[in-house]
């Protein structure tokens, strides 16, 4: 049986397609677009009416192709943009509406616990996860059998937009202080994967990590689209996203980073899947 997710992002809206047994969750294939509900949000505090019609058409686009891959069983998300929009109930409304179909927006700390459905996430290597979005960074510990979670009002097209807030650093930096020292970060998300491919790489040592970010941080917008073939919506909001990860790894001395294309789609369709199935599972991904 095949399942979906849908993640409404502030930068993007994603679409993930798995197909399940009753042992095993496996992804098939994706779609992203660059819809960026955070620019309405950040500047002028509400989601505008044509922001919202280019979702609605974007949405019912992904729903055709579940209606072409028969499949009737899926969950839509929203993160950070709908949470923090003045008119966030008003078009939720608006757009469940529109395609008929149910939206659910999440907090910032079940975001963040939703990352425990990572087929790694529970290891008891020495970890931590974090994703920075558009608006907000959430980050997952697990250590002595607990889950430590936590979600600050920082993003790439918040930082962009020069409407990350001093007060929030602050409080990213206090809390990282009070936790131990981490030996591994895997970051979620396009924008610390597309930096590791710049790189040619899959992981990097912190040292290497900081000066390819200071050497990056040097090019100008179209520079990084011509010299690395990025998107715009990439190129423009990625020195944000580093900078958010280095002080990550420089408070919890971070020696080595990673990334993976986990992300909160695939944490919602492994939600569903244990809805659909209840004996022990095995997770693969492509």
């Amino acid at each position: 049986m095949k399942i979906a997710s849908i993640d409404i992002g502030t930068n993007a809206v994603k679409s993930k397609i798995f197909k399940t047994t009753p042992t095993s969750i496996e992804f098939i294939e994706g779609i992203r677009s660059p819809i960026r509900l955070g620019t309405d949000v950040f500047t002028n505090g509400l989601l505008a009416k044509d922001k919202l019609d280019l979702l609605v058409k974007t949405l019912r686009k992904y729903q055709k192709n579940f209606i072409k891959n028969k499949i009737s069983m899926y969950e839509i998300v929203a993160t950070s943009a709908f949470r923090d929009t003045q008119n966030s109930e008003e078009a939720r409304r608006y757009v469940e509406n529109k395609i008929e179909h149910p939206i659910r927006i999440i907090s910032g700390l079940e975001e963040a616990k939703l990352i425990r459905f990572h087929p790694k996430a529970q290891s008891r290597t020495s970890k931590v996860y974090v994703d920075v979005g558009g608006g907000s960074t959430e980050i997952y510990i697990y250590q002595n059998n607990k889950h430590i979670i936590q979600s600050f009002q920082l993003g790439a097209v918040r930082g962009m937009l020069c409407k990350d807030d001093p007060a929030e650093w602050l409080r990213l930096k206090k809390w990282l202080s009070k936790q131990s020292e981490i030996t591994t970060l895997v970051g979620l998300g396009g924008n610390i994967r597309s930096f590791l491919n710049i790189n040619s790489v899959k992981k990097m040592k912190s040292k290497n990590f900081i000066k390819e970010v200071i050497n990056l941080n040097k090019l100008d917008v179209d520079s990084k689209i011509s010299s690395y073939k990025l998107q715009k919506d990439r190129a423009d909001v990625i020195d944000f996203a580093l900078q958010i990860y280095l002080e990550i790894i420089k408070i919890l001395k971070v020696q080595e980073i990673k990334s993976t294309k986990w992300g909160v789609s695939d944490s919602i369709a492994v939600k569903t899947f244990h809805e659909l199935y209840s004996k022990k599972i095995s997770i693969s991904r492509n």
